[in-house]
């Protein structure tokens, strides 16, 4: 007997497939799977064997596009918060949520950050979607001396990605543990802040 059409699941197609392959890598990370295959990869995801290297054309590419789901995430938090009104503090707020996000899920995320570290033939969109970030919470430079202020807006944000990737690779090689990286983070954002800010953080050690 033929089978109704009518119930026959349509084909998953686009962007719908990469959030389904994405959503079942995140679940195999989940479950502590993180040298899951392409295969296991494609039955948590329900698609053909084929799918994943079609979408994405490798695991490699698969974490990084993890990694721009939390700076998706950190910039969508940042810009529904209260925004202080100093450049600086902004920063800071920034930093906090960004930390909040990888401590969410630090297994998971580790994980991530242990993959876009490696070599690979494509380069990842990290810094320059990390870089987005310290733009918005910099913005209009309010609190940056003024001679400086067009000077620090072209310099600091990617400066501010950098020292932020440099906490966390030392962070998913477990050699700072998940209580200090905020604290560690901030020190660093306000190390790059002291050269141009009129007032800048004094770094808390203790967060």
């Amino acid at each position: 007997m033929a089978r109704d059409k009518s119930q026959i699941p349509a084909p998953v197609r686009g962007e719908a497939v990469r959030q389904r392959v994405i959503d079942a890598a995140e679940r195999l990370l989940r479950g502590g799977k993180a040298d899951f295959s392409m295969r296991e990869l494609a039955a948590e995801a329900a698609v053909s064997f084929a799918t994943p290297f079609n979408q994405f054309g490798s695991k490699g590419a698969i974490m990084h596009a993890l990694s721009d789901r939390r700076i998706d995430t950190m910039m969508a938090r940042f810009a529904e918060a209260r925004q202080p009104p100093g450049a600086a503090a902004r920063v800071m707020l920034a930093v906090d949520m960004a930390v909040a996000v990888m401590l969410e899920e630090p297994g998971v995320n580790r994980a991530v950050m242990g993959w876009i570290g490696t070599a690979s033939p494509f380069p990842g969109r990290a810094w320059s979607r990390s870089t987005a970030l310290w733009v918005s919470a910099l913005a209009g430079g309010e609190g940056i001396a003024e001679p400086l202020r067009e000077q620090a807006l072209g310099y600091l944000p990617r400066q501010l990605a950098l020292g932020f990737r440099g906490a966390l690779s030392f962070w998913s090689a477990g050699e700072l543990a998940d209580d200090a990286l905020g604290a560690e983070a901030r020190a660093i954002a306000a190390t790059l802040l002291l050269a141009f800010a009129d007032r800048a953080p004094t770094p808390d050690p203790a967060g």
